[in-house]
């Protein structure tokens, strides 16, 4: 197998300070930004094994340079506990197109976050969203977190396949999505039908979704046109959001 030639930069230490974007990590992440058209790439740095990893799986050239390093640099530039598996990318942050552009372009689901701030869950709900066909995810600006590599990593590859809309206002979101055409669904423990038995065949949903725990805010439940739940057993209060999000998708997938 080839490899390329190596340029000499400055250590991943130095350039981790002043450098614009964030650092994405892990094989799956990192392959799939390689790949993605739309990102704006700035260092990538790997472990050789990483190299020829990320090789198999996108080819080679790349638009970034590849930067041969040790395994103590990456453990050094990223958080203690990343998995990174030999490989980051420092790249720019995604940018989404206007929500009237993306609805008139794809068909899927719309699924709107509210105040789900743990960067694991939304990479998780990525995947489902990417696995099911859903359009885009809308999250409030101020509580949501950001795309880092963290959340990159949980999506394994989502992160580049569906993109993240952050709205000030939740409930103006909401409106927005109903003016364009959606059924705004809020998923509920309470909701009064299960998501089977709420007839959406022929409608296109924007799926609401609240916060482990407090669920959706008042406001946010109130802007929904109809509230619905999974039918989950009684011995088991609630699912993760994440999960919760999966199997609803699956079911509207299924309509």
């Amino acid at each position: 197998m080839r490899h390329h030639r190596h340029r000499p930069r400055p250590t991943p230490d130095a350039a981790s300070a002043g450098e614009a974007g964030s650092w994405l990590y892990g094989l799956h992440a990192v392959s799939a930004a390689l790949a993605n058209p739309g990102r704006r790439l700035r260092r990538l740095l790997v472990t050789r094994g990483a190299e020829q990893e990320l090789a198999e799986r996108f080819s080679p050239p790349w638009r970034v340079v590849p930067e041969l390093v040790e395994r103590p640099r990456l453990d050094s530039l990223l958080p203690s506990d990343a998995i990174h598996q030999g490989a980051a990318l420092l790249a720019e942050p995604l940018d989404p197109p206007p929500i009237e552009k993306l609805l008139e372009q794809t068909t899927g689901p719309v699924l709107v976050l509210d105040q789900v701030t743990d960067p694991r869950n939304v990479g998780a709900i990525l995947r489902s969203a990417a696995a099911f066909g859903a359009a885009a995810i809308v999250v409030q600006d101020r509580h949501a977190p950001q795309e880092t590599g963290l959340l990159a990593r949980a999506a394994s590859g989502a992160l580049e396949v569906v993109p993240i809309l952050r709205a000030v206002n939740l409930a103006r979101a909401l409106e927005a999505l109903k003016k364009s055409g959606l059924w705004v669904v809020g998923l509920e423990a309470a909701g009064p039908v299960t998501l089977a038995q709420s007839g959406l065949t022929g409608r296109r949903v924007a799926l609401v979704l609240g916060a482990e725990g407090e669920g959706m805010r008042r406001l946010t439940r109130e802007g929904c046109d109809e509230l619905v739940r999974l039918p989950i057993r009684a011995a088991m209060e609630s699912l993760n959001v994440s999960a919760a999000a999966a199997v609803a998708l699956y079911e509207l997938a299924r309509e």
